[in-house]
């Protein structure tokens, strides 16, 4: 992101010289710090809202280890589909897909299917690796027993199997303890030989499809028919399993080389601002050779050893190999700020934006009723938040007490409980902020309570709660306990650890590997996670930034705007599809600009409410709110004119509504200001989070 940024050293700096300054010992269970991690936080820290207990959500006894249900659990995590409904559904670990049986685990090198609407990755169980049951009567499948930011390990207590599932490796590890194991494929085995050691095994597959196993001990394996593997009595040791890319020989003896060292898990660790840190629990012998995707390489630091010659396939792009067990990340760094980075020049333009603020803000008590839905609320009381920054923006600061008592008004209720309809209530189960209405029904407000789309919906309340503290720090003292409470329910970066009372899971929807966020929550999905809105997410970060921002604390403000940068890189690579990209095939890279639905293992061109020929919304919901970062975000001038070129045709179909029309406006000002003037004066209707005076705010304020 090629943009003019003051230190981040020096606003720290001023920042500590503020007289609101928060003090270690004022910090709720956020935990920014990482010596916090080790820290209990106030016992009573969670419960500024009350506790309930939600009958929509699973039970997650049924699939983690009992010293786990203790601490918070992952609600948006790479392995959910491991911990809901019948476990049938596969999670991507890059470059695999797993899925777990009651005593087995397939793995597949998918393939990609795809046209000019969607292209998705093909689950195939090209390698199963079973063992005899011990205990015929069990009716368990597998159990989590530990996890962390990069890996997950899954048991199968009735086969003594233990999988050490880390993403990025080109590797599946597991152990077996006193057991006889199976290797089967739903091809056909073509060829199956071993060295001399007994360690070492070659299978080819009918598919094309060349496999390595690998042994710890020596290990009699034995072909026992066309589509079965098994070991000649029992057998206690670990076992790694690769695919050989395109069956490449050449590769092999690198595989070879990189075959006695394993990760059992990941940690990535936020050290110091715009840097992310992974780090790698390494066992065996040797170096360990990882995968990284496009943006891994793009962000990774010069000191980073990396194999070109190893390629393997993946949805995301190419997979390259990187030698080490850490890996420093180094986004670009963004400035932190309340207003547009450039401003608002021009008299004439303050007076037009002034005129329609004075609108806006009269229309705000006599407005139709907000809807008790926690998602549209928020972004009501983000839109007059947006309001009071732009009349301090364009200095008319009249409106901003009107604009204060309007968000106090609507915000107090729900942070303390007296909002009739709806309410923020703590569910100890999963261990998260939800709505009383989502504790009831699935479907209410958009399945926040079932942990969908959290950062999204409290994103805008902390946005409009931090303008709030900043016009008025009283109010803000009152209710920080409240405000850091909703944030750390996304925002929290420290680890469980024994004997603390940890009330939220790290980093709730942030996907550390990916480097962006998911929103499916706690429900099983064919293709994993999902994320339709990258500028919501980015939204959330930048709110939780502009909170550490008004109270004075550095440390939030470094981590989450750390965390939005890494947002921001995300949706350049991956929803941002430009003309000429390579990611992508190039069907689907020809027909559209911007992926509709991005999940774990698919890309789709429609959305959850319109189908691919709603251009603006798909526009729309990648740039709503409109805000000072969202320049940022569509920084590249050329794709925002092919973006714009390819959204046009679609604004000439019968019903499109003038919300959707405004953010293509507002993109189309950044390349061609008055033409988007004229077309934004004519509008009529805005988006629910949107207004007259924040776009043309947006306007007046592009070069």
């Amino acid at each position: 992101m090629q943009v003019e940024l003051c230190s981040l050293n020096s606003k720290f700096a001023a920042l500590k010289n503020q007289r609101n300054k928060v003090t270690l010992e004022d910090l709720p269970p956020v935990l920014v710090k990482r010596e916090m991690a080790h820290s209990k936080p106030k016992s009573d820290a969670p419960f500024r809202f009350p506790k309930c207990e939600a009958s929509v959500l699973p039970d997650p006894s049924r699939f983690f280890s009992n010293h786990l249900l203790s601490n918070p659990l992952p609600t948006n995590s790479f392995f959910q589909n491991f911990t809901l409904g019948k476990d049938d559904q596969p999670e991507y670990f890059h470059p695999y897909l797993i899925k777990p049986a009651k005593s087995s685990l397939s793995i597949s090198y998918p393939s990609l299917f795809h046209n000019s609407d969607f292209f998705h990755e093909v689950f195939k169980p090209d390698i199963t690796i079973s063992g005899s049951p011990i205990d015929q009567s069990s009716k368990q499948t597998h159990q989590i027993s530990s996890f962390s930011d990069l890996g997950v390990n899954l048991d199968f207590p009735s086969s003594n199997l233990r999988f050490f599932l880390v993403r990025g490796s080109p590797f599946i590890t597991f152990s077996v303890s006193c057991n006889k194991i199976t290797i089967s494929t739903s091809h056909e085995f073509v060829s199956f030989s071993g060295n001399s050691s007994c360690t070492k095994y070659t299978a080819k597959l009918n598919n094309n499809q060349t496999w390595l196993i690998y042994t710890t001990t020596p290990t009699k394996l034995t072909k026992k028919d066309n589509s079965s593997i098994h070991c000649r009595g029992e057998f206690s040791g670990l076992i790694r399993i690769a695919v050989l890319p395109n069956s490449k020989p050449d590769f092999e003896p690198i595989l070879d080389r990189f075959s006695r060292s394993y990760p059992v898990s990941g940690d990535a660790d936020f050290t110091t601002p715009f840097t992310l840190e992974y780090k790698w629990e390494k066992r065996g012998h040797g170096d360990l050779l990882m995968l990284a995707h496009p943006l891994h390489l793009k962000l990774l630091s010069e000191s980073a050893t990396v194999l070109d010659k190893i390629k393997y396939k993946s949805i995301d792009g190419d997979l390259t190999g990187v030698i080490g067990d850490s890996w420093v990340l180094k986004p670009d760094t963004v400035s932190i700020t309340w207003h547009s980075l450039k401003g608002v020049k021009q008299d004439s333009s303050r007076e037009e934006i002034i005129s329609a603020l004075i609108k806006d803000v009269i229309a705000l008590n006599s407005s139709s009723p907000v809807s008790c839905w926690s998602y549209h609320y928020g972004k009501v009381i983000s839109r007059a938040a947006r309001l009071a920054l732009i009349a301090e923006e364009v200095s008319y600061l009249h409106v901003i007490p009107a604009i204060g008592k309007y968000l106090k008004d609507m915000i107090e209720p729900w942070l303390d409980g007296s909002f009739g309809p709806n309410s923020f209530v703590y569910d100890p189960k999963w261990g998260g902020i939800i709505t009383v209405h989502g504790s009831k029904n699935a479907r209410e407000d958009h399945g926040y309570g079932i942990y969908n789309n959290h950062h999204v919906h409290l994103g805008y309340f902390l946005y409009a709660i931090a303008v709030l503290v900043k016009i008025d720090p009283l109010w803000g003292k009152r209710y920080k306990s409240h405000a850091y409470t909703l944030m750390a329910d996304y925002m929290t970066l420290g680890r469980k650890c024994d004997g603390c009372d940890s009330v939220f899971p790290r980093l709730r929807c942030f996907d550390v590997f990916k480097l962006h966020s998911w929103a499916g929550g706690l429900t099983v999905f064919a293709d994993g996670r999902n994320q339709v809105c990258p500028s919501e997410a980015v939204n959330a970060y930048y709110s939780a930034a502009l909170l550490g921002l008004a109270y004075g604390d550095v440390h939030v403000v470094a981590a989450a705007s750390t965390i939005m940068s890494l947002e921001i890189h995300a949706s350049k690579m991956w929803w941002q599809v430009k003309e000429d990209d390579t990611i992508y095939p190039k069907e689907f890279t020809a027909k559209n600009r911007l992926v509709g639905v991005l999940w774990s293992t698919k890309r789709d061109s429609s959305l959850w409410f319109g189908d691919k020929e709603w251009k603006e919304c798909r526009l729309g919901q990648q740039l709503l709110p409109l805000i000072p970062v969202s320049e940022i975000l569509f920084s590249d001038v050329k794709f925002a004119k092919q973006l714009v070129k390819w959204t046009l045709p679609a604004l000439k179909r019968d019903g499109v509504e003038d919300g959707w029309k405004g953010f293509v406006y507002a993109l189309e000002s950044v390349y061609d200001k008055y033409e988007a003037l004229q077309k934004i004066r004519g509008l009529h209707e805005f988006d629910d989070g949107n207004s007259l005076s924040n776009l043309l705010w947006w306007v007046h304020s592009r070069d």
